[in-house]
């Protein structure tokens, strides 16, 4: 296990910083896309892997020609080209569920990668601090928590709140030895959030938003909606300064909502990974629950709106992320995590073992066995399942969102470009 962590702080840039940051993560948004189309355009014209180390030398050069390129720090740049070898090496990996990588839009969330040997941080007072940036200078942020390491990198990025700095910390911790504690079993679920094996009362996950937020986005969505239209009819779909506006109040309670989602989902696997020896949950197909059931045209689907709900809720509980902090804090705090196939958990018996799609009409909340008569809650009685396989079969630990494996190229479905075409009076 490596004891490299990572430790995000609220940044509070001046206005001149906040401009050429906004400057810099468009940059770095730009140089993405460009190297990835240069990379796509040499598999598919000459079967050529370009990678990183030729597309370094090529930045030099256009750090020549091109001012806005030059303003980069050099080895942000760089680093970009890396993350983007990183990102075609997840790809090609069939144990990693990454996709092929994605460009970039405009309003993609600005992020600005520095190496950790170019950054030097100093602390101002219990709360406050600073972190020095090439080409920046100095700029504060707030030590909500001890660095508690050596920084290995750093990264500037802007959300709806505004604009914050992540370290990449080594740490030297290593993993905790078996903490010989019970085990339980988790049922994640939409109803209740998480219900653990162990537990009389199912965890519920608190609203993201307030039902004063909830109308207030609904609001602004539909104000967002008319402005795109006016945006489209009179301006040739050009974005306005009450437009943009409206954007950043809509990105502004949505960052909101994710963090209020993510604090929850930190709290849960936490105390699970810290009280138990091990955790055993279902090993979901995340991707494969939350399907659209719209279909085709010749073939429409049914209940189109209830099942788009359903994903929603799926989705709002964070399966896989849940996960993937399970698998980290298990094993920092001594614990183990097993995954257990999820067929028929709702529906088998944790008294006798029947499997009986009887002993739970629809999706009630509760469980009768009809064989034995057993009678629990639906959640609960899935859990003590789940805990029961994991400690029968000790389970396998894969990645919840890895789809099916298939052969994988690049930029599937991609059209050729329009050079490679063969010319119409050609023969």
């Amino acid at each position: 296990m490596k004891a490299d962590m990572g430790r995000k702080y609220r940044a509070y840039p001046t206005e001149e910083q906040d401009k050429i940051l906004t400057g810099w993560g468009h940059t770095v948004r730009a140089l993405w896309n460009v190297a990835l189309e240069q990379r796509v355009y040499l598999y598919e014209q000459r079967r050529y892997t370009l990678r990183s180390a030729e597309q370094c030398k090529q930045l030099a050069i256009g750090r020549g020609e091109i001012d806005w390129l030059a303003d980069l720090p050099s080895e942000c740049g760089q680093m970009v080209l890396s993350h983007l070898d990183r990102a075609y090496d997840n790809f090609w990996n069939p144990d990693h569920p990454a996709a092929f990588p994605a460009r970039k839009r405009r309003g993609h969330r600005l992020s600005i990668p520095f190496k950790g040997q170019r950054v030097e941080v100093r602390k101002l007072n219990r709360h406050w601090a600073e972190v020095r940036l090439p080409k920046l200078g100095w700029m504060r942020f707030r030590l909500s928590r001890a660095i508690g390491g050596t920084i290995r990198n750093a990264t500037v990025s802007r959300d709806g709140n505004g604009w914050h700095v992540s370290f990449g910390v080594h740490t030297g911790i290593k993993p905790e030895p078996p903490n010989e504690m019970p085990s339980c079993g988790v049922d994640f679920g939409v109803a209740a959030s998480a219900y653990v094996s162990t537990e009389a009362s199912p965890r519920l996950m608190p609203p993201s938003l307030t039902e004063t937020e909830k109308s207030r986005l609904k609001h602004l969505e539909q104000k967002k909606a008319r402005q795109v239209t006016y945006a489209k009819k009179h301006n040739g779909g050009k974005y306005g300064a009450r437009l943009r506006r409206t954007i950043s109040q809509i990105a502004k309670l949505r960052t909101r909502q994710a963090n209020r989602r993510l604090d929850h989902t930190h709290k849960l696997t936490t105390g699970l990974a810290k009280s138990h020896g091990m955790v055993g949950i279902e090993d979901l197909r995340v991707k494969n629950m939350t399907k659209s059931a719209r279909g085709t045209v010749e073939h429409p689907g049914k209940r189109v709106r209830q099942k788009a709900g359903l994903n929603r809720s799926i989705l709002d509980n964070i399966p896989g992320e849940r996960r993937r902090q399970l698998e980290y804090k298990t094993r920092l705090y001594g614990s183990a995590l097993v995954a257990v196939p999820p067929f028929h958990t709702s529906q088998t018996c944790a008294a006798c073992g029947k499997v009986d799609p009887a002993s739970r009409q629809g999706c009630g909340r509760l469980f009768a066995c009809v064989h034995c008569g057993h009678e629990d809650d639906a959640d609960h009685n899935a859990s003590v399942e789940i805990e029961a396989r994991a400690r029968r079969t000790g389970g396998t630990v894969t990645n919840s969102t890895r789809s099916v494996p298939r052969t994988r190229v690049p930029a599937t479905g991609r059209r050729r470009m329009r050079e490679a075409r063969k010319p119409a009076h050609a023969s």
